[in-house]
């Protein structure tokens, strides 16, 4: 009976092991996102973010339930890994009980096998247990080599991670001149057509295609790093997206011979493609719809007529514009709601559009496990 307890107690930490080390793999090594599999890290970070969320929201002061909100991304990187080398610890020491006659002085127990394989893996070992034959010294030899991969892929992880998130806040800062904080497409336009900007709305739309193209790579592979929030207030990076994708819709279907169209319809593409995979992973359901009302389109065109485009209003223009919105419209509003970020206009909660008939917060939606 005790020969077949301990081989059970191998087998099930080998297969603990194995799946570990599968999370691990698809988590941190992949490069691509995970979609329709089950993953520890989709799991965890979506179940501690609704309990996060929650609580960051509690608080009256939009500045302490920011800092929480904040707080989120770099505490459940650190809860990830932590998971990870307590999985990795509860494995190794199941497959160490299972061959605890190979050590001296002989394992009397789970949680003096539980040590070793703690101060093992970290590595902390004294010698005072010492494994004598060969499957023992090959199980502390491969624990220890485990130890080091971690810690070494928890160092590579958190460069990678900063430096995306780096290279993702930096055209966030940058818009603040041009459309504000929170960003205003129209603010923007307006700002852009200003003396001695000339050119300025052209590379802001290239800026903000080779943006999308980072991002896309960047957040699809890690989609913690949408959680990462902007560190300067009223700023969020899903607002100020959002803001130079309806700059660009608006260019296109409203402005007669603007030379930037080109750029606008570039951006507009690959940032079109970015909603898109963000929907896909995160499992949201897009919707053909616009969002805003033609009224706040009327207004627009008319600052940006003030402001010197040749821009129209009409029936015909207002719908190329609803339907070019109604592509990304959807998925951006329903993860700026996901991630509480800041209001900001045309992007996030519409619920105060009298004929929607919703409470003023929103329940965010919940991405698909």
């Amino acid at each position: 009976m005790g020969v077949f307890i301990d081989v059970v107690t191998t087998v099930v930490g080998l297969a603990l092991l194995a799946v570990t080390l599968y999370d691990l793999f698809q988590s941190v090594v992949l490069p691509r996102p995970a979609v329709n599999k089950v993953q520890l890290a989709r799991i965890v970070i979506r179940l501690l973010w609704i309990a996060w969320r929650w609580i960051g929201l509690r608080s009256s002061r939009l500045d302490r339930s920011e800092a929480r909100l904040a707080a989120f991304g770099p505490v459940s990187l650190l809860v990830l890994f932590g998971i990870w080398a307590l999985a990795l610890v509860l494995a190794y020491a199941l497959i160490i009980y299972g061959v605890r006659d190979e050590f001296r002085p002989v394992l009397q127990d789970f949680p003096e096998a539980f040590y070793v394989s703690a101060s093992t893996l970290v590595p902390l070992a004294y010698g005072d247990f010492i494994p004598e034959q060969g499957f023992a010294r090959t199980v502390i030899f491969f624990e220890s080599l485990n130890g080091v991969a971690l810690a070494a892929l928890a160092i590579t992880l958190l460069f990678e991670l900063y430096g995306a998130f780096r290279s993702r806040e930096e055209p966030v800062v940058a818009l603040d001149a041009l459309a504000g904080a929170p960003a205003s497409a129209v603010q923007l336009l307006e700002t852009a057509a200003g003396k001695g900007m000339d050119g300025i709305l052209k590379e802001t739309f290239d800026e903000w295609r080779q943006w999308s193209a980072m991002v896309l790579e960047s957040h699809l592979a890690y989609p913690l790093l949408v959680y990462f929030r902007s560190s300067h207030d009223n700023e969020a990076w899903i607002n100020s997206f959002g803001a130079v994708m309806d700059s660009a819709a608006l260019v296109m279907s409203s402005m007669e011979e603007e030379p930037t169209a080109g750029a606008a319809k570039l951006m507009f593409t690959v940032g079109n493609h970015l909603v898109e995979d963000m929907a896909w992973v995160f499992g949201l359901k897009l919707q053909s719809d616009a969002i805003i009302e033609e009224s706040e389109y009327v207004a627009a065109i008319a600052r940006l007529k003030a402001a010197g485009y040749r821009a129209h209003d009409g029936d015909v223009h207002w719908q190329k514009f609803s339907k070019m919105r109604g592509k990304y419209a959807s998925g951006l509003n329903q993860i700026a709601q996901w991630l509480a970020a800041p209001p900001a206009p045309w992007v996030g909660d519409r619920s105060y559009l009298p004929h929607r008939q919703r409470p003023r917060r929103v329940t965010a939606p919940k991405p698909a496990s």
